[in-house]
């Protein structure tokens, strides 16, 4: 199977070399030229299995032959005993047809730690196959910065620098990533935004000298083994649920379109969908656009919901690629608008099939903390800020389709939030016990200026990538 950026002016490639590569040269998305689908009858396969079995059968048409099979299957049942749950990710009922799907019992406690076990694991076997180093950079908003820190941390194959915003994560998030004592690892508090660091590192990726001076990889959700990972969740709620005899309903909550963009590749490979629900705090770029056409980023508010504090949220471009017909032409006009106004109208053809499979909604501030208090206070589950902006906008749809199960997908441990649980419960979610220590731990990071060159040259400084190119 060939992957294709979505802006077309980059080659086709292979499975390792898109996930190696993360952003495309021409500053697209790398997309599969052709989407496998699966039997109904393979679905069906799929109620009782253990999530690594299922993963095995999901994923596999994309690697295309890249590792053999037993080579794979072992990696999988190694990402996936790192969770704490036998289940990996467990169903819990919370209201009538309305499950919450614990995508947090991974080693950080949030959904990225799903696709990161495997990332981390799928990427240092691809570098030693090529006898390559490569200088991992990201930028997080909360919960893949830790993931990622975790999953390559003492990996000899990689350097790992995450930017996160200074001053606009939880206390818990940032001690996950600037805690972990291992030499590949470097924290970057950026003095900026979320945006400013994904844009940052957008640039990096298309300055082609650098990128290969450093090596540079990239494990956001723009890389799309990432997203890959992430349909299996789908396909094993579904299941639980009934799936595929019926339909099922997924609310999301939505910061940089990763993971309900998985959900949308989930029901292209032939998953019964009845609706992917776009779940968006006070940063409501995505419910605006589904609701009028126009994509328009506007200033960022922090909120109690931070991993979802995004204007500019990349895995959109995925969907509007096939929505537009997988015209890059179309694409390019669409994103250069974008870089030089903050705003692009949606074609009405695209606006109407992207409207097709899903719909939006947003939570306030005050709707949050309310969904917080009531899950406690009706069945004493404690939901995080963003599980709990997903659960709200899940009630208002199903109050519409009371008859299709809806699954919210619960994307962090609520001791990632202590301050808002309480707030709004007056109790705490305790951190688990391999956590139990953590504001005890000595920090280490680094607060670099918003500015490019302070940030390559502090990547530069620690990079083994370009010694090695070097010589030295």
């Amino acid at each position: 199977m060939a992957y294709l950026s979505t802006r077309g002016e980059a080659p086709k490639i292979s499975f390792n070399e898109a996930l190696l590569a993360g952003l495309a040269p021409d500053g697209g998305l790398y997309v599969p030229e052709n989407m496998p689908r699966l039997s109904p009858e393979t679905l069906r396969g799929f109620a009782g299995k253990p999530y690594a079995e299922v993963a095995e059968t999901v994923i596999a048409p994309f690697l295309d032959g890249a590792l053999a099979a037993a080579d794979f299957r072992a990696m999988l049942e190694a990402a996936y005993a790192t969770f704490r749950h036998k289940a990996v990710t467990p169903l819990a009922q919370i209201d009538d047809n309305l499950f919450v799907l614990e995508l947090f019992h991974g080693p950080t406690l949030a959904f990225k730690d799903v696709a990161m076990q495997l990332l981390g694991r799928l990427m240092d076997q691809a570098l030693k196959a090529r006898g390559r180093r490569a200088t991992i950079v990201g930028a997080t908003s909360g919960d893949t910065g830790a993931a990622a820190i975790e999953a390559f941390r003492g990996l000899e194959q990689v350097d790992v620098f995450i930017l996160y915003p200074h001053g606009r994560v939880s206390d818990v998030q940032r001690r996950q990533m600037t805690t972990v004592a291992a030499d590949n690892i470097h924290a970057i508090a950026l003095e900026g935004t979320f945006d400013d660091a994904q844009a940052m590192l957008k640039r990096f990726f298309r300055d082609k000298a650098l990128r290969e001076e450093l090596g540079l990889s990239g494990v956001n959700s723009i890389n799309f083994a990432r997203v890959v990972a992430q349909m299996v969740y789908y396909f094993t709620s579904a299941a639980v649920l009934g799936g595929p005899m019926r339909k099922v309903s997924f609310t999301v909550p939505t910061g940089n379109f990763g993971d309900v963009l998985a959900g949308y590749m989930a029901k292209q490979m032939g998953l019964p969908v009845e609706k992917l629900i776009v779940a968006t705090n006070s940063n409501d770029i995505l419910a605006r656009a589904l609701a009028t056409g126009r994509y328009e980023v506007r200033g960022v508010h922090a909120t109690q919901s931070p991993s979802m504090d995004i204007q500019v949220s990349s895995n959109f471009e995925r969907l509007l690629f096939d929505a537009v017909g997988r015209d890059p032409t179309t694409i390019r006009a669409l994103m250069a608008s974008l870089d030089q106004s903050g705003a692009f109208d949606i074609p009405p053809a695209a606006l109407a099939a992207i409207r097709a499979d899903f719909a939006a909604g947003a939570a306030s501030e005050a709707d949050t903390s309310a969904e917080i208090a009531r899950a406690w206070r009706e069945c004493e589950y404690i939901l995080d800020p963003h599980t709990a902006v997903a659960v709200h906008v899940a009630r208002k749809h199903l109050a519409r389709d009371p008859a299709t199960p809806m699954v919210a997908l619960g994307t962090a441990h609520p001791a990632k939030f202590p301050d808002a649980v309480r707030a709004a419960t007056g109790v705490s979610a305790p951190l688990p016990a391999h956590l139990a220590d953590l504001f005890e731990r000595e920090e280490r990071f680094s607060v670099v200026p918003n500015d490019e060159q302070a940030v390559v040259g502090f990547i530069r400084a620690r990079a083994r990538a370009v010694t090695a190119q070097h010589g030295g």
